[in-house]
């Protein structure tokens, strides 16, 4: 059995954001679903890097647009690490093997006849980079992003989208659920209905992109480029396109609601005209909104930055909020507070309270150790216990059908469920008090048990949307990971003799409050970096103050996983400066050294410290770091 699943390839423009993320965990979650299921499973995700945009972008930093793109493709990748991404493939379409397949898949569609040479003048949206005609128009205005659209006339080839308006209409009746949800569909419907127009698929007037190999005037616009990747990325047009025969169809293309148009419309015309099958199902998610309604982009300057994020509250929280606060398919917001409410309300009091309250109960009454305990008994059962038993039993068929639709809120749904139901199962049961009696230590094994064998069966379905947390249940229960797949879910796999490990908090709760002050202070703090690749003048350097300090203490801060607390001595007082430095350099690597800091900062409060400044420090090509030392320079030094 196979599984081809996709996210779009992004757009390099700038670095990812959490609408990037959305999207990614979301196709990772059923990646890692149809794993389990035992799948051979084929998992695509990559970046779509030609286009004026990009060259626009590489000249304002003074690079070429491959050395710009190269750095921001290893912050995606990065940040794919970070969030536990298990991608099987990441596809640029600056490799060369995409170049030379879409270069193959442009001359193929024009030697059919599918592509000709004309003139193209209308409505162009550069941030989209797409053409309007008057009619698509909103407010005179790109119907997609809403921003401002620019006449422009160029030479071009075009592909004969209208072509295959019947053939595409055809292929949404014959197969319901090749878009999805239900309202995308409907939109497509009237997309085609209105006219379709021939799609522009080469550029003149810039030259980042393939080269149009019997045309040197023209690259290969967005569409083909972008689009194709899908099959490139599988080896077709290549001497090695085992994996396309293996993976294609895709089962899922997963996008944002903004593009639906593209992959349910553009995309299965040109692989018809190519001859080749479409997808089985084009997902269109909703967007990620804040609280004004407006989406998520780096355009509109309200990017969260997941690195953050997944720095202050662990990967696995960020994704459960992803995938558990929003209904799969439709829009949802994201705040700071929706935020800290699902981590203390769903996985510190549920969840995590579950195993502390549960391994604490079997080590008081069944301990071999002061943090361990073994089960002597399942075998006391009671009509309470049935309730809860078949409860489990009957969770995986409810959280399959939910993720074989991609409705990941409503599986996280079942299973929370559950965790509710040994909740308050431990409280009716009140093994405690059944305690004091030791004639009862077989009823209070078999309750622990109950639970436990519960708490296995929620980590298994857990682990594709939270797969550290799933690990470490496992390891709590002292389960061997290898053993726990989808046909382990069977109810008594459990082992009497498995060594339950006393647990701590796996989430512990936040101080709500303090917590959203200290979130809209780095808000703010990081809201002062926007616009730096804007010129400035002498008077605007001068109001930076840049002098030398020693640092005269370092400590790594308990609260973060990168930030080191340091004193430092500026010539006349000493103060606080917090650097998100502790991945390169150790507290005992900088005590005694002298730095440059950035001395009029406003000071900022993080993990509830205040810091008064910035250290100097610059990043390397490899993205490590490296601080600015000055041994020749005296505390309070100025730097001119």
């Amino acid at each position: 059995m196979k599984f081809y699943i996709t996210t779009p390839i992004y757009y390099p423009s700038g670095d990812a954001h959490l609408g990037h993320c959305y999207t990614t965990v979301a196709a990772d979650a059923m990646s890692r679903y149809k794993l389990m299921r035992g799948f051979e499973v084929m998992f695509l995700t990559g970046t779509d890097e030609h286009g004026q945009k990009i060259a626009n972008a590489a000249k304002n930093h003074n690079l070429q647009p491959k050395e710009y793109v190269d750095k921001i493709v290893e912050k995606f990748k990065n940040l794919w690490k970070i969030l536990d991404i298990n991608y099987n493939k990441f596809i640029r379409t600056t490799d060369s093997f995409h170049i030379q397949s879409v270069q193959k898949i442009f001359n193929s569609l024009y030697k059919n006849g599918d592509i000709y040479k004309g003139k193209y003048e209308d409505w162009y949206c550069m941030p989209c980079e797409s053409f309007f005609s008057d009619s698509k128009l909103i407010n005179n205005k790109c119907p997609d992003c809403g921003r401002e659209v620019v006449k422009q006339s160029e030479e071009a080839y075009f592909f004969k989208l209208s072509k295959y308006a019947d053939k595409i209409l055809k292929l949404y009746k014959n197969n319901p659920n090749f878009i999805q949800p239900e309202s995308r569909k409907n939109e497509m419907i009237q997309f085609i209905e209105s006219g379709l127009e021939d799609l522009c698929v080469s550029r003149t007037n810039f030259t980042w992109g393939i080269p149009v190999t019997f045309d040197a005037e023209h690259v290969v616009y967005v569409w083909i480029d972008a689009l194709s990747n899908y099959i490139t990325a599988l080896g077709y047009g290549t001497d090695n396109s085992v994996n396309f025969e293996k993976f294609w169809p895709a089962d899922v293309h997963i996008v944002g609601k903004e593009i639906v148009r593209f992959h349910a419309i553009i995309w299965p015309a040109m692989l018809m005209a190519l001859g080749l099958k479409t997808p089985d199902r084009v997902y269109g998610h909703g967007w990620l909104l804040f609280g004004d309604g407006n989406k998520m982009s780096k355009s509109r300057g309200n990017v969260v930055d997941p690195f953050v994020l997944c720095e202050r509250y662990g990967s696995d929280a960020i994704r459960y909020f992803l995938l558990r606060e929003i209904t799969f398919g439709s829009d949802g917001f994201f705040s700071n507070e929706a935020l800290v409410n699902r981590i203390n309300y769903d996985l510190a009091n549920d969840l995590g309270n579950l195993l502390s309250r549960a391994s604490t109960l079997a080590v008081k009454f069944l301990g071999i150790s002061e943090n361990a305990a073994q089960m002597v008994s399942n075998t006391e059962i009671e009509s309470i216990d049935l309730e809860l038993i078949n409860l489990a039993k009957n969770l995986p068929v409810l959280y399959e059908k939910e993720m074989e639709n991609l409705k990941f809120s409503l599986a996280l749904d079942k299973i929370w469920e559950l965790i509710s139901a040994c909740n308050k199962y431990i409280n009716s049961t009140e093994p405690w008090n059944l305690g004091k009696d030791p004639q009862k230590i077989n009823r209070i094994s078999t309750i622990l048990y109950n639970i436990f064998e519960s708490l296995r069966i929620i980590s298994i379905l857990l682990s594709p949307f939270m797969p550290r947390t799933s690990k470490l249940i496992q390891n709590q229960l002292g389960i061997n990971i290898l053993n726990c797949t989808w046909n382990s879910l069977i109810w008594g796999n459990l082992n009497l003799n498995t060594k339950i490990n006393k647990s701590d908090a796996i989430f512990p709760r936040i101080d709500t409050k303090k917590e959203l002050q200290e979130l809209e202070d780095l808000f703010i703090s990081n809201k002062k970096d926007t616009n730096i690749d804007e010129n400035i003048n002498i008077n605007d350097f001068s109001k930076i103050n840049l002098i030398s300090v020693k640092i005269i203490n370092c400590e790594i801060v308990k609260k973060s996983k990168k930030l080191l607390k340091l004193t430092v001595f500026d010539g006349k007082k000493d103060r606080i400066i917090l650097s998100g430095i502790a991945n390169y350099y150790t507290p005992e690597e900088l005590i005694n050294k002298h730095v440059i800091i950035i001395s009029n900062l406003a000071p900022v409060i993080m993990c509830g410290i205040k810091s008064e400044g910035m250290i100097l420090a610059g990043e390397n090509p490899d993205s490590s770091v490296k601080v600015v030392f000055t041994e020749d320079l005296l505390p309070g030094s100025v730097i001119r």
